[in-house]
C-alpha cells in the first residue's frame, strides 16, 4: 500500500513539475513580463508556501552559521537551474528543452564515479551514447526552429541541477529536515532573483493583470512546492529508484503541453528522441540500485 502510494505522489511529482512551460510561457508572451521579475515571483510565492507549510508542521526554522553558507551556493544552483530552463523556452520548444534537462540523472552517475570514486559501468557508458543519440534526433526534426544556444541553455540545467542533487546528498544539509531544507533553497533563490531582478533594465515589474498573477501563483504552487513536497513524499513511500524512473513523466508531460498548447513541433524523430533518452535514464537508474544491493549482499 505504501509502495502504491508512493508511485501516486511520483506521478504527481513529475507531472506538475512537466506543467513550468504552460504558466511560464505565456508569462513572457501574453503577460509581456520579463524573465527576471517571472523567477522573483515565483520563487518570492513559493518561498511564502513552504514557510507556512513548515509552521502549520511546526518545523524548527534554526539553522547553523556552516548551514547558511551551504544552503547559499545551494539556492544558487537551484535557482540557475530554474533560470536556464526558462530561458531556454525563448529559442527552443518546451518540450526539447525540458527533455534535455531530464537528462541530469546520468550526470549525477558521472559526478560520483569521477569525484567520488563510484564504480566505473559500461551501462552508464552506454547510456550516455543513447542519450546523445536522443537528443539529436529531438534537434534533428526539420521544425526550422531549433537554435543551438537554446540547446546549450538547456544544458546548462543538466550541469547545475545534477551538481545540486550532489551537492545535496553530499554536504551537512542532507540530514536537514525535508520541508526547512526546501525552505532555505527556495528563499535563497528569492533573494538572488530579487537582486537580479533589480539591477535589470526593466526592475522589478508590477504584475499586469489578474491572469498573469493567476499564472505565477499556480507557477510556484504547483510546479514548484507541489512537486518538491510530492517528491519528498515519493522518496520515503516508494524509494529514489522508483521515484527516478516515474520522473519521466516530466518530460512527457512537457512535450504534451508543447504539441497541443503552443503547437510545438513533433514526429517520429522526435518520438524516437525522447524514446532513447528514457531508456537511457531508466537504464542507469536501474543499474544503480542493483549496483548498491549487490554491494550491500556483499557487506553481510
Amino acid at each position: 500500500m505504501k509502495s502504491l502510494k508512493g508511485v501516486f505522489f511520483a506521478l504527481i511529482s513529475s507531472g506538475t513539475f512537466g506543467l513550468i512551460p504552460l504558466f511560464s510561457i505565456p508569462l513572457m508572451t501574453d503577460s509581456n513580463m520579463g524573465l527576471p521579475s517571472i523567477l522573483f515571483y515565483r520563487f518570492l510565492f513559493s518561498t511564502i508556501l513552504m514557510g507556512a507549510i513548515c509552521l502549520f508542521k511546526k518545523e524548527n526554522f534554526r539553522i547553523s552559521k556552516k548551514d547558511i553558507f551551504t544552503l547559499s551556493w545551494l539556492g544558487l544552483l537551484y535557482a540557475a537551474t530554474a533560470m536556464c530552463l526558462i530561458y531556454s523556452y525563448k529559442y527552443i520548444p518546451s518540450g526539447l528543452a525540458t527533455t534535455i534537462h531530464f537528462l541530469y540523472p546520468i550526470a549525477v552517475s558521472f559526478l560520483m564515479v569521477v569525484f567520488f570514486k563510484e564504480r566505473k559501468s559500461i551501462v552508464l557508458f552506454l547510456a550516455a551514447i543513447l542519450s546523445l543519440i536522443g537528443v539529436a534526433l529531438l534537434c534533428w526534426n526539420g521544425g526550422g526552429s531549433i537554435k543551438l544556444i537554446g540547446v546549450g541553455i538547456a544544458s546548462l540545467t543538466v550541469i547545475t541541477y545534477s551538481v545540486y542533487i550532489v551537492g545535496i546528498n553530499q554536504s551537512s544539509v542532507s540530514k536537514m529536515n525535508a520541508e526547512i531544507l526546501t525552505f532555505y533553497i527556495l528563499l535563497s533563490g528569492a533573494i538572488l532573483f530579487l537582486i537580479f531582478a533589480g539591477v535589470s533594465p526593466s526592475g522589478i515589474e508590477s504584475i499586469p493583470d489578474f491572469t498573469a498573477f493567476g499564472r505565477l501563483a499556480l507557477l510556484a504552487f504547483l510546479a514548484t512546492v507541489v512537486s518538491d513536497l510530492t517528491l519528498i513524499l515519493a522518496i520515503k513511500y516508494a524509494g529514489s529508484t522508483i521515484t527516478s524512473i516515474l520522473g519521466s513523466m516530466e518530460p512527457l508531460v512537457a512535450v504534451l503541453i508543447g504539441v497541443l498548447y503552443f503547437s510545438e513541433y513533433f514526429n517520429m524523430n522526435s518520438a524516437f528522441g525522447i524514446f532513447l533518452i528514457l531508456v537511457s535514464v531508466s537504464l542507469v537508474i536501474i543499474f544503480g540500485k542493483q549496483k548498491k544491493e549487490t554491494l550491500l549482499s556483499d557487506k553481510h
